[in-house]
C-alpha cells in the first residue's frame, strides 16, 4: 500500500502526483486554517480518475507517466480563447509548428486569428513530428452588462397551484404567473426551482436538486389540457374520470391540508397523456416533433431509452442486467428497438415539455419582462438516473459531491451526486456541459447555477466514507467559464451564480470579470472582515441577485419572529440549548432591525398596532433595504408576499419535515392559489413598496 506520512497525510510523491491531476492534499476552511486531506481520500480520488496510487511503486510509475505526458504534450485537450485574443497555449508551441483549424461550421483555416465564437477543432504538427488535436473554445470576453435594475419573483413552481392545475403547479401556471407579474406588477423576471427530469417512483425523490437528468425537463410539469391533441381524445369517459381525479388531488392540497403528492399527480397525468398520444399529429406538428428529435440527437434517444428500460427493470440502472448498464452495448441497442414504442413515448413527452417551457418564456417576454423565466441548474444528478447511465464514462465512479466541514456544519455534507471527471470533460471539449447549457438556454432568460463554485472545484467524498474524509478536485475553470459564457451569449441570456457559503479566494472575482452575477442574501451580508455588523447597503456588490431568503432558509416572517428556531427545536435539530439558539437569533435580527430603523426604512408602528401589521412592516422594510443596495436584480421570495412562515426545505431533515411538498400559504397556513395571489392585498402592498422605492430607470 501507499505509505502515508506518520500523521496519515499523503507522502511527497503522492502529493506531487495528486497535484498533477488536480487533486488537493489540503484545504483551507478559513484564511488562517489549513486542513490536510488523508492519503486514503487522495488515493481514492486518483483511482476515480483512472490513476493507480494504491502502492508506493504504483505512485512512482504513475508520476513518471504523468510527468512525461506533460513534458511531451504540445497542447492540452481543450484550449480557450477569449474574444479576438489568440489562445495563450499557442505561444508555447515550438517555432515552425503547423496549425490547422476546422471551425464549428466546417470551414478550414491555417491560423487562430479572428475566429468566430464557437467550439472548433485545432490540429498542431511540430517540426519534430509530434502532433496534437485539441478543442478550441472561442468565447466573448464577458457577458454584456444589463442596463438598469429589475425585480422579480422567486417561487418553487410545484408549490404554486392554480384552480386548474393537477395537484401541483405546472408550466401553464408559470406562464400565467409571468404574464400577470410582468403586466400588473412590472416584474422583470420569475425564478423557479430546477425543472429537471426526476428519477421515477414511487416514491419519487421530491428534491428538485437530485434529478435523473439535468439535460431534459420533467413531464410532470406539463399542463395536459394545453397539449393541442387533448381536445381530440376519443375516450372522453376515461378522460373525464382522470380530470375528476386531478380535481381531487388539487382540492386535497388547497382545501384539505394535504401535502403535494408528486407521484399521484404524475400517475394521473401519465394516464391522460397516454390517451392524448393516441391522437394522430397533424402534419405540421409531426414535422416539428421529427425536427426536435433530430436536433436533440443521441442525447434524447439515450434519455428516452433509460426511461423505457426503467419501466421494465426499475429506476436504478446499476441493478439492471449487466449488458444493459452500458448504453452503447448491442443488447441495449436491441432493447431500444424492442421498446421502441415506449422510447418514442418518452421522447414525445420531452418535446411537449420543451414546447410548454418555451411558451412560458414567450409569455414572460410578451408581458414586458426584460429577463423572463430564470431557470435553475442543479449541481449534479442522481447516481441511479438517466444522465449517470448515458454519460457513465464522464462520471467519477465511487465518488459523491459534497462539502467539507465548516463553521456551520462540523460533519461536512454528502449530497449523493456523482461528479463529472474533469479529464473526460476536457477530452470531449466539454461536450456534456455544452449540450446541457444549450438545452436549458432554449427557454431561459437567465440561468441560476447552484453551487457555482463547482465550476472551479468540487469536494469529492469516497463512497462509504463520511464527508470529513473527502478532498477537493479541481476543474479547468477557464474552460468551464468559456463554455458558459459562449452558450449564454448565443442565447442572449444572463447567468446568476449561487456563490453562498465557503468560496475560495479569486472565484467571485473571476465570475464577475466574465459577467456572471453572484447571489447575495440579506442575513449573510455582514462586514465579516470588520465589525461583523450588517453591511451598509452602499457596500453591497452591484453584479448580483439580492434576496431576503432562499428555498433552504426561513421565510422572512419566520426569521423576524424567531419561529424558525422553534421549528428546528421541535424537530431535534439544534446542537445547543434552545435558549442559546433563540438569543443568538434575536440578536441577529435585532441588529438588522436597528439598521433598518436607522435608515428610516422601518416606520414606527402606531399604538395598538397588531403583531401582523408589525410583521408586515418588517418584511417591507427588508425589501426596502435591498432596493438601497446597488444590486442589479432584486428577488422577492413569493411566500414572503403572503406571509408564509414555513421553509420549502429544511436541510438536515428527510422524513421529519415535508420538504419540497408544501404549497405556498398565508400567515395562517392556508394555501394560496395563483388566483388568490393576483388578488392579495398583502402582496400588492409589498410590490407597491418595491415600485415606489425603485430608483429612476429601475
Amino acid at each position: 500500500m501507499t505509505a502515508p506520512r506518520p500523521d496519515g497525510t499523503p507522502s511527497e510523491a503522492l502529493s506531487r502526483l495528486a497535484a498533477l491531476h488536480g487533486v488537493a492534499t489540503s484545504y483551507r476552511p478559513s484564511p488562517d486554517t489549513t486542513v490536510p486531506a488523508s492519503a486514503a481520500a487522495v488515493t481514492r480520488a486518483l483511482a476515480a480518475l483512472g490513476v493507480d496510487a494504491s502502492t508506493d511503486e504504483a505512485v512512482r510509475a504513475a508520476l513518471a507517466v504523468r510527468e512525461q505526458e506533460i513534458a511531451e504534450r504540445l497542447l492540452p485537450p481543450t484550449v480557450v480563447a477569449w474574444g479576438a485574443r489568440p489562445p495563450e497555449a499557442l505561444a508555447a508551441l515550438p517555432e515552425g509548428t503547423r496549425l490547422e483549424l476546422r471551425t464549428e461550421d466546417g470551414g478550414l483555416r491555417a491560423s487562430a486569428e479572428d475566429l468566430p465564437p464557437g467550439v472548433h477543432l485545432l490540429s498542431a504538427t511540430a517540426p519534430d513530428g509530434r502532433t496534437a488535436r485539441s478543442h478550441l473554445i472561442v468565447a466573448p470576453p464577458r457577458l454584456p452588462a444589463v442596463e438598469g435594475r429589475s425585480y422579480g419573483l422567486l417561487v418553487q413552481l410545484y408549490s404554486l397551484l392554480s384552480r386548474r392545475s393537477w395537484g401541483m403547479g405546472d408550466l401553464a401556471d408559470l406562464g400565467e404567473l409571468a404574464g400577470w407579474a410582468g403586466r400588473a406588477l412590472g416584474a422583470g423576471f420569475v425564478q423557479v426551482n430546477p425543472l429537471h427530469a426526476a428519477v421515477p417512483g414511487p416514491p419519487t425523490d421530491p428534491s428538485p436538486y437530485r434529478p435523473s437528468s439535468r439535460r431534459f425537463p420533467d413531464p410532470v410539469h406539463l399542463r395536459v389540457e394545453a397539449v393541442p391533441e387533448f381536445a381530440h381524445v376519443e375516450d372522453r369517459e376515461r378522460l373525464h374520470a382522470l380530470l375528476e381525479r386531478a380535481a381531487r388531488l388539487r382540492e386535497a392540497v388547497l382545501d384539505k391540508g394535504a401535502l403535494i403528492d408528486r407521484d399521484a399527480v404524475w400517475e394521473a397525468k401519465r394516464e391522460a397523456l397516454e390517451l392524448v398520444r393516441k391522437v394522430r399529429l397533424g402534419p405540421g406538428r409531426a414535422a416539428a416533433l421529427r425536427a426536435f428529435r433530430a436536433e436533440q440527437g443521441q442525447a434524447l434517444e439515450d434519455h428516452a431509452t433509460w426511461y423505457a428500460l426503467a419501466e421494465t427493470y426499475g429506476p436504478d440502472w446499476r441493478r439492471w442486467p449487466a449488458a444493459l448498464r452500458d448504453p452503447r452495448s448491442a443488447e441495449t441497442a436491441r432493447a431500444r428497438e424492442e421498446l421502441r414504442d415506449r422510447v418514442d413515448f418518452h421522447s414525445w413527452l420531452v418535446w411537449l415539455a420543451d414546447d410548454q417551457l418555451t411558451a412560458a418564456q414567450r409569455a414572460a417576454r410578451e408581458a414586458g419582462m426584460g429577463v423572463g423565466i430564470v431557470h435553475d441548474l442543479a449541481v449534479g444528478v442522481h447516481p441511479t438516473g438517466a444522465d449517470a447511465w448515458a454519460q457513465r464514462d464522464h462520471f467519477a465512479p465511487g465518488m459523491s459531491v459534497g462539502a467539507p466541514p465548516d463553521a456551520f456544519n462540523a460533519r461536512g455534507q454528502d449530497w449523493g451526486l456523482p461528479p463529472w471527471r474533469p479529464d473526460r470533460l476536457a477530452e470531449s471539449g466539454y461536450a456534456p456541459f455544452r449540450d446541457l447549457l444549450r438545452g436549458l438556454f432554449r427557454y431561459a432568460g437567465a440561468l441560476r447555477i447552484d453551487h457555482v463554485m463547482g465550476l472551479f472545484r468540487l469536494w469529492w467524498v469516497p463512497e462509504g466514507r463520511p464527508p470529513t474524509e473527502g478532498t477537493y478536485v479541481r476543474y479547468d475553470a477557464e474552460a468551464m467559464l468559456a463554455v458558459l459564457v459562449l452558450e449564454a451569449s448565443r442565447a442572449g441570456s444572463l447567468v446568476i451564480g449561487e456563490d453562498l457559503g465557503t468560496v475560495e479566494p479569486g472565484v467571485r472575482e473571476a465570475l464577475r470579470d466574465r459577467g456572471v452575477y453572484g447571489t447575495s442574501v440579506l442575513w449573510f451580508e455582514r462586514d465579516w472582515e470588520g465589525d461583523r455588523r450588517p453591511l451598509p447597503p452602499e457596500r453591497w456588490r452591484a453584479d448580483c441577485l439580492a434576496t431576503a431568503t432562499t428555498h433552504d432558509l426561513p421565510s422572512t416572517a419566520a426569521r423576524l419572529t424567531g419561529e424558525h428556531v422553534e421549528l428546528r427545536d421541535r424537530l431535534g435539530l439544534l446542537t445547543r440549548p434552545l435558549a442559546e439558539e433563540r438569543a443568538e437569533a434575536e440578536a441577529d435580527v435585532g441588529e438588522w432591525l436597528e439598521r433598518l430603523e436607522g435608515l428610516g426604512l422601518l416606520p414606527a408602528t402606531p399604538e395598538g398596532g397588531s403583531d401582523a401589521s408589525r410583521e408586515e412592516a418588517g418584511i417591507q422594510a427588508v425589501y426596502r433595504y435591498l432596493l438601497r443596495t446597488p444590486a442589479r436584480m432584486v428577488g422577492v421570495w413569493l411566500p414572503d408576499g403572503v406571509g408564509d412562515r414555513r421553509p420549502q426545505n429544511l436541510p438536515g431533515t428527510w422524513d421529519q419535515y415535508p420538504n419540497w411538498r408544501l404549497p405556498v400559504a398565508d400567515a395562517e397556513g392556508r394555501p394560496v392559489t395563483l388566483e388568490d395571489l393576483a388578488a392579495s392585498p398583502r402582496l400588492r402592498a409589498l410590490v407597491d413598496v418595491l415600485r415606489a422605492d425603485a430608483p429612476p430607470g429601475g
